[in-house]
C-alpha cells in the first residue's frame, strides 16, 4: 500500500482570528484538514489484526513519527463515568496490548471495578488511527518484574517515589519522596519493582484500522472477535 503526502494544511479564519473570542472559536471551527493518503481496502490487510498492527507500526516508524506507541487509554468506573490519558504501549503479541502503572492509579483503580479499556493510536502524520477495545487482565508478576528491570533506573526509583493520581501539597513532596527512595536503593541493583505496580493487558475484541480519506469519507476496517468464524475473527467494513 503506497502512503502519499497530505495535499493540504490546517486552515485559519485570517487575520479576523485575533479579535476576540467569538472569532478565536470559528477559526477553531475552520480548521481543517483535507487527507489525500491511498485508501485501505479489505485486500490490503494482514491475516490477523497482530500482523497487520506491525505492518502498521512499521510504517510509522519508518516515517519518524514521534512515540509511535503513545497510545490514548479510555477506562470508565463504576458509575460509567469515562477518564482517559495518555500512556505508552511496552508490551504487543497475540495475548493482547500491555502497558504498565501504579496499581492505585485512577486508571488502574477504575479497571479494577471496571475490568474494560478502549486504546487510541493517534498517528496523525500518516493520516491513521488504530482503536483497539477488550476487557483488561493483569499481567503476571514475573513479566512485570522482567520490563521493570529495563526501565532506566530514575524511571524505577520514581515508581517508587509516586503515590500516582492522589493529591498532593507541592512538588516538594515529590522531592522528598525520591530523595528518600534513593537512600533506600543506594547500591541495591537491580532495583524491585514496587508490590504496587505492575502491568495492565488489553484483550482485544476488537481492533479497527482507521485511514483518513477525502471528503471525510474514511476507510475504517475492523477485526472482531468471532468464536463462530473460522480462526476467530470477522472483518467487517465501517461507515465513516
Amino acid at each position: 500500500m503506497t502512503i502519499s503526502e497530505p495535499a493540504g494544511t490546517a486552515v485559519g479564519a485570517g487575520a479576523d482570528a485575533a479579535a476576540g473570542p467569538d472569532a478565536a472559536a470559528g477559526r477553531v471551527a475552520a480548521l481543517r484538514r483535507e487527507y489525500e493518503y491511498a485508501g485501505l481496502t479489505e485486500a490490503d490487510l494482514a491475516e490477523d489484526w497482530l500482523a497487520q498492527f506491525r505492518r502498521w507500526f512499521a510504517d510509522t516508524e519508518a516515517a519518524g513519527l514521534p512515540e509511535p506507541n503513545a497510545m490514548i487509554v479510555a477506562t470508565a468506573d463504576e458509575r460509567g463515568r469515562p477518564s482517559a490519558r495518555t500512556v505508552l504501549l511496552k508490551g504487543l503479541d497475540e495475548r493482547g496490548l500491555a502497558f504498565f502503572t501504579n496499581y492505585g492509579s485512577r486508571k488502574a483503580t477504575e479497571i479494577a471495578v471496571n475490568p474494560y479499556a478502549s486504546l487510541v493510536f493517534p498517528w496523525h502524520g500518516l493520516g491513521r488511527q488504530v482503536i483497539v477495545c477488550g476487557p483488561v487482565e493483569r499481567v503476571d508478576a514475573a513479566e512485570t518484574d522482567a520490563y521493570f528491570r529495563t526501565r532506566p533506573r530514575p524511571s524505577q526509583l520514581g515508581a517508587w517515589a509516586s503515590p500516582q493520581s492522589q493529591p498532593i501539597t507541592g512538588r516538594q513532596v515529590l522531592d522528598d519522596a525520591l530523595a528518600e527512595v534513593e537512600r533506600r536503593f543506594d547500591g541495591v541493583e537491580p532495583v524491585p519493582a514496587p508490590p504496587h505496580w505492575g502491568g495492565l493487558r488489553v484483550v482485544p475484541e476488537t481492533v479497527e484500522f482507521w485511514q483518513g480519506q477525502r471528503g471525510r469519507l474514511h476507510d475504517r476496517l475492523r477485526y472482531r472477535r468471532d468464536p463462530t468464524a473460522e480462526g476467530g475473527w470477522v472483518v467487517e467494513r465501517l461507515g465513516p
